[in-house]
């Protein structure tokens, strides 16, 4: 039975069940047009909505379904007693650190060549884990929730995409777009660094965050793709001329809170997520050189940097980015984790390394197991 858990700071959405599957997300947006065209019905009762994921590659399939069950409700979700985790270690880094430093290096110098036409791709790199035991993997997600309170927790089975018994699971705190009647909002991420222990020493870094020239650079790349992608659909596009400060545990951000109205009511959640995934935050631009850049240099990445969430018949739907995360095997002992950063001509490869490791901690301090290089 393949389930679904988007669990965020106001909201809990969960599903269960199959009654029909995606893997082109064309075919989910069609079927939505076609319930629309029928009558409304009610995401309690489950066939007027449709739940799952994106992959980060728009050709690769997707893992999307219209469930059986589905609750949905208002507050935050608030796990009772955990269980003990098995125990957790890293077996493998894929590539190794040494190794993703140096295509960094290789990234920025290409990137500084005014002959190429790229200016942004970002950069990953995965660690394979072992768990002594299988994983639940809403266990795993409740103990994310736990130490990430104001992330975006998500629990996905991948059946639909052909996955047969395998789970995407994670705590972001990038929304990529929501949809609520004709108004849209949107909250990108862009420009990281590693949060400090020392009080005094973070607030710095915070400080230089926020005025790093390469930093706004990465973020106005995605800020740029967002405006060109949703104006021709907004009436009203509202977007402040810099971004903020956002912090999770491990490490700081530029982000921008966007919102629009949209021009046609029946553009839906799932319309607007398939025109902004995946934007420079977790690919690069130009789009498509540095889709290829990526698709060349890294094994597949699945669903790491795709997108989770969820669209019913009236158009409403929430999409997150699925960031600070992993894919669960089906047999559940093992999980591949993967963390990015953008990469622009004035990346520094140590740095870069630094930015992913903090990101690893995300997952790998839930499991409680170490991070290498950390």
């Amino acid at each position: 039975m393949d389930r679904f858990l988007l669990a965020r700071p106001d909201s809990v959405l969960r599903a269960t069940g199959v009654r029909a599957s995606f893997a082109d997300p064309r075919e989910a947006v069609a079927t939505l047009r076609a319930w629309r065209a029928v009558a409304p019905t009610s995401t309690s009762t489950a066939p007027g909505i449709i739940v799952g994921a994106l992959p980060f590659d728009p050709r690769e399939a997707a893992a999307l379904w219209q469930p059986e069950h589905v609750e949905h409700t208002a507050g935050p979700w608030r796990p009772a007693a955990l269980p003990e985790l098995p125990g957790v270690r890293v077996v493998d880094e894929i590539p190794s650190a040494a190794e993703h430093v140096a295509r960094v290096a290789k990234l920025v110098e290409q990137l500084g060549d005014p002959a190429n036409e790229l200016r942004k791709v970002v950069a990953a790199r995965s660690m394979v884990l072992a768990a002594d035991a299988p994983l639940d993997p809403e266990v795993l997600a409740a103990y994310l929730l736990t130490r990430h309170p104001t992330a975006n927790v998500y629990a996905v089975e991948l059946s639909a995409a052909g996955r047969s018994g395998e789970t995407l699971i994670g705590a972001t705190p990038e929304v990529l777009v929501a949809r609520h009647g004709d108004r849209v909002s949107l909250h990108p991420l862009a420009g990281t660094l590693p949060r400090l222990t020392d009080p005094e020493a973070d607030a710095a870094q915070a400080r230089e965050l926020l005025s790093s020239t390469k930093n706004h650079e990465e973020h106005a790349y995605v800020i740029d793709w967002i405006r060109e992608r949703l104006t021709p659909v907004c009436a009203e596009l509202r977007i402040p001329d810099a971004p903020e400060l956002l912090s999770t545990e491990q490490v700081w951000h530029l982000a921008t809170p966007i919102h629009g109205v949209l021009r046609d009511p029946s553009t839906t959640a799932l319309d607007l997520a398939l025109l902004l995934h995946p934007t420079p935050a977790v690919n690069g631009t130009p789009f498509a050189a540095a889709l290829a850049a990526i698709t060349a240099a890294e094994p597949q990445r699945g669903f790491y940097g795709g997108a989770v969430g969820w669209c019913a018949d009236d158009g409403d739907g929430e999409w997150v980015v699925a960031i600070r995360g992993a894919e669960l095997s089906a047999d559940r002992r093992a999980l591949r984790a993967s963390a990015g950063g953008g990469i622009v001509a004035a990346s520094d490869p140590a740095a870069e390394l630094a930015e992913t490791t903090a990101k690893f901690r995300t997952l790998l301090g839930a499991l409680r197991c170490g991070v290498p290089n950390d």
